[in-house]
């Protein structure tokens, strides 16, 4: 594996998956752990074994030798190979001690670098079926070695590992896409610039109409002068016309 740790923490993983999961370290001591996951899945039993036997599709490319989920496969029957291939070597992850298809899997693995610890580890998946139809889904895994092996301190670790997968085992099982949902936007995205700069250019364009009209229109009377600016313009006129003959006057020399 390239790396142990997840994420984040477990928890907020299987927040990503829906539903009511649950994740506990139950058990921690220096010479082994106890990990177990739970989460209700949609579909039937018969649909939640196909999606954990299809374990190329949900298991992360970041937890494998060779980077890619592509080349990994599990033979679900007794003493098959959770194996992965590339053309640059080989490796089993694990060898499957039972199978008993839409209700148990279980197999003899100990997870990426722990080999190297000449650990003892048994991954364990249950399909459970209520009475009303439901399916739920239950991973367990047991890991024991030498006193001196320090396992409670890499059970965190693990735990972040694991699950990762098993969320995204649920999601797969759910949604046929592993991967989690995009996270919402945050305050002051590209989105939002974006709009922003649209508001300025018709904010700019409003204005540079609006002056534009203004231009076109006679200029208003400056503040403090006359309302009737015309007014005395006619008077000067009226004074230099002569004064017309009033209709009822005398000719001259009667």
């Amino acid at each position: 594996m390239k790396r142990i740790c997840g994420l984040g923490p477990v928890f907020l993983a299987l927040a990503c998956a829906g539903g009511a999961a649950r994740a506990e370290v139950r058990q921690a001591v220096p010479d082994g752990f106890l990990l177990a996951y739970a989460s209700p899945v949609k579909g039937d039993a018969k649909h939640a074994w196909e999606a954990l036997v299809g374990v190329s599709h949900w298991w992360s490319g970041e937890h494998t030798w060779s980077g890619k989920s592509a080349n990994l496969g599990l033979a679900p029957t007794a003493d098959g190979c959770f194996c992965e291939r590339w053309s640059g070597g080989s490796a089993a992850h694990g060898r499957v001690l039972m199978a008993l298809p839409e209700r148990m899997l279980r197999l003899d693995t100990a997870l990426g670098p722990l080999q190297e610890f000449a650990l003892n580890g048994v991954l364990t998946f249950w399909i459970r079926t209520a009475e009303d139809g439901s399916t739920r889904l239950e991973l367990e895994y047991r890991v024991n070695g030498a006193s001196t092996s320090g396992l409670d301190e890499l059970a965190p670790k693990v735990d972040d590992m694991l699950g990762e997968q098993f969320a995204r085992l649920v999601r797969w099982t759910d949604h046929g896409d592993p991967e989690p949902p995009p996270a919402p936007p945050a305050p002051g995205n590209a989105d939002d610039a974006a709009l922003r700069g649209r508001s300025a250019i018709l904010e700019q364009w409003k204005q540079s109409m609006l002056e534009q009209q203004a231009g076109q229109r006679p200029t208003p009377p400056a503040s403090g002068e006359a309302s009737k600016p015309d007014a005395p313009k006619r008077d000067a006129a009226a004074k230099e016309r002569p004064p017309r003959p009033s209709s009822t006057s005398e000719p001259a020399g009667r």
